[in-house]
């Protein structure tokens, strides 16, 4: 078992905080992705689950075992870096062999010249050559055990890098941003790579990235994270559908979530420009930001219902369109997402009028908490969404 849970971590660097009362469960066998933006005290977070930093405050558990006091070469964590971290005078080989053979020979053992003489360690470097052997061929690899790493590609160094990882069969693999160096396509690749990988070691994963197509595509579990805080917790389909916050919408989803003031009123709608939406929920009267994602909208020809604007440019990207509306009464620039084999004929400087799907806002008071408010369909359906005069 390799469960992990994190008790009210605290860490600062001098007199600036970095961590604020970081609690985290993570369950046996889970990937969980730790998702925020540089220097939100992820990086921190996870040294101090591998043992390379010390916490001011909190336990870290694993398998119901506090580990506070275990040294990080007895947690039985495995860390990749961002910097895939190979030794340039080895070869590919001798770099995934590298924590086998600290493990399995004592020091004489791994003499260059006479430890391999010793009756007794014959026995162990053939198991060690099998081991990075089956590594090897299990990241398709095997073909690059003798080479050195400066003649490899990016992603060839970080799977090897990944290897020297995996051979060691830890419970835990810490991943810190490791494909942050790698182009479009070959991340693109490597994150196929990565889930196959889980699949198959069945291991906990923790990864940290601030590229949020990674922590979605990847994780089972996603951890937003902002200003040494988690944010929120959950499967990436509920972080996107349901965020907590204004932060966590804004952070999470490509293109931008579109958020678009209004105001919530007493006889149970919101008020945003032209749009009226009827609401469901318990909340006073206030001002309030409608939060709504671009494949949510329905755009059409101007007409006398939902938000109008003008499109101000269209955004062509093969399997989408991405349109650029300036809404007419509040100034705000919202995004739509549209398929490219529709037949509305819709041009940059087109007027239109934007409505959302029934079910899809979600709202936000003024300091950027959710609130329990959903948009009802009334019984003719969206189109009831009336034009009114009043602001």
């Amino acid at each position: 078992m390799a469960a992990i849970e994190l008790r009210r971590i605290e860490k600062s660097f001098g007199d600036t905080p970095v961590l604020r009362g970081v609690s985290l469960a993570i369950e046996d066998g889970q990937f969980v992705a730790l998702l925020g933006a540089s220097g939100c005290g992820k990086s921190t977070l996870l040294r101090i689950i591998a043992g390379l930093e010390r916490q001011d405050a909190g336990e870290i558990h694993v398998a119901g075992r506090r580990i506070d006091d275990v040294r990080a070469a007895k947690r039985d964590i495995a860390m990749v870096f961002q910097s895939y971290a190979l030794y340039p005078h080895m070869t590919v080989a001798q770099n995934i062999a590298s924590p086998l053979r600290v493990r399995k020979l004592d020091v004489f053992q791994r003499l260059p010249v006479l430890g391999s003489l010793l009756p007794s360690t014959k026995g162990k470097l053939r198991e060690i050559r099998r081991e990075v052997q089956d590594v090897a061929a299990s990241l398709k690899i095997g073909h690059l055990l003798d080479r050195r790493p400066d003649t490899l590609s990016g992603g060839q160094r970080q799977r090897v890098a990944i290897g020297r990882a995996v051979v060691r069969r830890p419970q835990i693999f810490l991943m810190d941003e490791p494909l942050s160096n790698l182009d479009y396509n070959l991340r693109a690749q490597m994150r196929n790579e990565l889930v196959e990988l889980h699949r198959r070691l069945s291991a906990t994963i923790v990864y940290i990235t601030h590229d949020q197509a990674e922590a979605m595509t990847m994780a089972d579990k996603i951890a937003v994270m902002h200003a040494g805080e988690i944010l929120q917790v959950g499967t990436p389909a509920d972080i996107y559908a349901n965020p907590a916050s204004r932060a966590v919408a804004e952070f999470v989803g490509a293109p931008r979530i579109n958020l678009v003031g209004g105001d919530l009123r007493a006889e149970g709608f919101v008020q945003s420009g032209n749009l009226r939406i009827p609401v469901t929920g318990h909340a006073p009267p206030q001002r309030v930001t409608v939060a709504v994602r671009p494949e949510a909208l329905v755009v059409g020809p101007s007409g006398d219902r939902g938000w109008t604007g003008t499109i101000r440019r269209i955004e062509h990207l093969g399997s989408e369109l991405i349109l650029h509306i300036a809404l007419d009464r509040q100034g705000d620039e919202i995004l739509a997402r549209r398929d490219p084999h529709d037949t509305a004929q819709l041009q940059e400087g087109s007027p239109v009028s934007v409505n959302p799907r029934a079910g899809h806002p979600v709202f936000f008071d003024e300091s950027g908490f959710r609130l329990s408010l959903h948009m009802r369909e009334e019984p003719s359906g969206p189109a009831r969404l009336l034009m009114t005069s009043s602001a």
